[in-house]
């Protein structure tokens, strides 16, 4: 089985080409993306060019599938067929003023692969779809109930990321029953734990360009840094993160700003771009404070508090933490961050040890000390993998493949 996963952002397409064998086992067969995208259509046609000219697609008869990565819909979440379903667009487009980086080319993307490769399934898999079963106490805002009869509560984002996470770090706990719940969540939901089996609880980091904190208890995800769009929570590349509503009006009235230019402000220039007043990279903000640049060095102690108010905030409502994660561009490559995020928590059971922390760049690996009652864990991103999988699932369930599939 052969499935393509598409990732398309604001301005990128990625794609990644899996093939899955007799025994659910993936093997990537080709990969690669665009930059500065302003026509998605013609981004899809030129990615689907390259695996022809790569041999690996000649005809939508060589895919069984294509995986979208999709953010938040509106009343819809989960993984669904986008081929058959017209409530996919819907929700896309019911939502795309919460998420108008990201919705309006999902749905651009499904309708031009419809078009290219009529009879191939296509599958959305929402990236609010880890959350489904967070309390409704840990998702909710204090906001009248016409606020939230609308969609107004807290969803969660980079799903796939953490679902990720949740299945490995089970696998490298030892806890395969875990692991394997965590794999058919999507199908099967939550099922109960063997009666009598010890709780395990993860804290995941997912720190990069977009970064979110999220709580595990048995697999499944309890809570959240993220709340009703991707602009919340810890400060991202160039979108504000957590902020009191109140600023917002008062912003408008004394800066003369509207309500257009203070949401641009907010999701442009903002973020760790808005605090260093360097850029939004953050090697280019290290840099900048190896220099001595007093605003770089503090967008990054900005970060790094923001990550322990929320691994602080799960810590006390898992009650402790087997397993903190880190993961995403971020995660996997900058020990100093993960140093200073895990600083002065021996007391609370939480150590690293140094001399891991400083070798592990990109790579799986723990980097807790020896003593460390919570295992400190590096986990590569494998976001592509999980909706490549998902995607390959819903089909075998919901599978309406024609035999013969026009070229």
């Amino acid at each position: 089985m052969n499935i393509l996963v598409a990732n398309l952002g604001s301005t990128t397409l990625k794609y990644r080409l899996f093939r899955f064998d007799g025994n659910g086992a993936a093997s990537l067969l080709a990969k690669g993306g665009y930059e500065r995208v302003t026509d998605y259509g013609r981004a899809i046609d030129d990615c689907l060019a390259e695996l022809k000219a790569a041999g690996r697609v000649q005809t939508a008869g060589d895919l069984d599938g294509v995986g979208f990565k999709t953010v938040l819909g509106k009343n819809l979440t989960g993984c669904l067929r986008a081929d058959t379903d017209d409530r996919v667009i819907a929700a896309l487009d019911g939502f795309k003023e919460i998420a108008p980086a990201h919705n309006p080319p999902y749905a651009l993307g499904i309708q031009r692969f419809r078009e290219k490769m009529p009879g191939v399934p296509l599958v959305a898999l929402f990236e609010t779809a880890f959350y489904q079963w967070v309390p409704e106490a840990a998702a909710r805002y204090a906001v009248p109930q016409t606020w939230h009869d609308i969609g107004v509560r807290r969803y969660g984002f980079h799903g796939a990321s953490h679902k990720f996470v949740a299945e490995r770090s089970a696998e490298l706990l030892g806890r395969a029953d875990i692991a394997e719940r965590v794999r058919n969540l999507y199908q099967a939901g939550p099922v109960a734990v063997r009666a009598g089996t010890p709780s395990l609880r993860v804290i995941s980091c997912h720190l990069g360009g977009s970064s979110s904190v999220t709580a595990i208890r048995d697999g499944v995800a309890i809570g959240t840094s993220m709340g009703l769009s991707p602009q919340s929570g810890l400060p991202q590349n160039n979108r504000v993160g957590d902020l009191d509503s109140a600023a917002v009006p008062f912003v408008m009235k004394t800066l003369g700003l509207s309500l257009a230019e203070a949401e641009r402000q907010m999701t442009k220039e903002s973020g760790l771009l808005g605090l260093s007043g360097v850029a939004n990279d953050l090697r280019d903000i290290r840099a900048a404070a190896q220099r001595g640049n007093e605003r770089a060095q503090l967008a990054l102690e900005v970060f790094v508090h923001s990550a322990r108010h929320w691994i602080g905030a799960f810590l006390l409502e898992l009650g402790g933490c087997d397993a903190l994660v880190f993961t995403a561009g971020i995660g996997e490559n900058n020990p100093d961050l993960r140093g200073a995020i895990c600083a002065r928590l021996a007391g609370l059971g939480l150590e690293l040890d140094p001399a891991k922390n400083a070798m592990l760049k990109g790579s799986e690996g723990e980097i807790s000390a020896a003593g460390s009652r919570t295992k400190v864990f590096v986990i590569p991103a494998n976001e592509e993998l999980v909706v490549a999988r998902e995607t390959a699932r819903c089909i075998a369930q919901t599978s309406s493949k024609q035999t013969a599939i026009p070229a």
